[in-house]
């Protein structure tokens, strides 16, 4: 086995300084498809050269906020074709099912669309979480595998009651940040600016739903076993200080053939990510990963 672990702000990715400057950052290109379930969803890609990279954002989340507003997309365009997907019942995407989840096959079709053989594929947060199970049911399509705000967790008992406690702490940006997202995803799902910062600071158990349209059930998605050993495939895995980063790489750490960990200091779930917040060595950790293990 061979890992790499940089539990530091810098990282061996640290010494690139890649991020774009606002005023640089090129407008990607929309694009639509329509699912195998007749669900319509949007996307959108960068870079004309290279390897491609799959991003997924994060629940309430979309393609845009997650990946471009904080230059980690233009960044990797540079070298790559990059294309984002936002989720069904996120973003521009059509919400069969109101506030309710993505799908994860969604992403391998999205590729299908695209013509897209094999990609460099991974996720934040429940992107991560697709990411996962991708790996386990198409590792065919990955030349590597990244996970931020997410990892791979442990299953056997025994493993999960060794796992060393994760440092304890709060970001001070959390909590607006946070508050920020339930605006955005508010209005994503048709209201007004007015009626979202009216939601959003409405006490959890007596919000209303972001919308009047009936809920459609989703069926739950099969979830084959990862059985990490068994994959050749790089894997690098990016968490906050306090986002639990050890019970989300501990066992990648053990088990897989080469990951990469990465933990930024003092950030959070959200503060690790949003622009703004976003530390230089997320962007510079995933771009340079990205980056050495191209094989295309």
């Amino acid at each position: 086995m061979r890992s790499r672990i940089a539990i530091a702000a810098l990282t061996f990715f640290a010494a690139l300084s890649i991020l774009p400057a606002k005023d640089k950052l090129e407008q990607p290109k929309d694009g639509w498809f329509t699912t195998s379930d007749n669900v319509k969803i949007h996307y959108l890609t960068l870079g004309d050269k290279g390897s491609w990279v799959v991003l997924i954002h994060g629940f309430t989340g979309n393609a845009k906020g997650n990946w471009f507003d904080n230059g980690i997309a233009q960044a990797l365009a540079k070298n790559h074709r990059v294309v984002a997907i936002d989720n069904r019942n996120h973003g521009m995407s059509e919400k069969p099912q109101l506030n309710g989840p993505g799908r994860a096959l969604d992403t391998i079709e999205l590729m299908d669309h695209l013509k897209i053989e094999k990609a460099h594929i991974g996720g934040y947060s429940m992107g991560g979480a697709f990411t996962g199970a991708l790996l386990a049911s198409h590792p065919e399509r990955f030349i590597t595998a990244h996970f931020g705000g997410s990892g791979i967790s442990e299953t056997d008992p025994e493993w999960v009651a060794k796992l060393p406690p994760d440092h304890q702490g709060v970001n001070p940006m959390e909590a607006e940040l946070s508050h920020q997202l339930r605006i955005h995803h508010a209005m994503d799902n048709g209201m007004t600016k007015e009626e979202a910062e009216k939601l959003a600071s409405t006490p959890p158990a007596v919000r209303a739903p972001v919308a009047a349209r009936p809920a459609a059930a989703t069926p739950a998605e099969p979830r084959p076993t990862l059985d990490l050993a068994k994959l050749n495939i790089p894997i690098i895995i990016i968490n906050g200080e306090f986002d639990r980063p050890r019970s989300k790489s501990t066992r990648a750490a053990r088990e897989s053939n080469d990951v990469t960990i990465v933990v930024l200091p003092g950030k959070q779930h959200l503060s690790a990510i949003v622009a703004g917040s976003m530390p230089k060595e997320y962007l510079n950790s995933l771009v340079g990963f990205i980056n050495t293990h191209d094989t295309i």
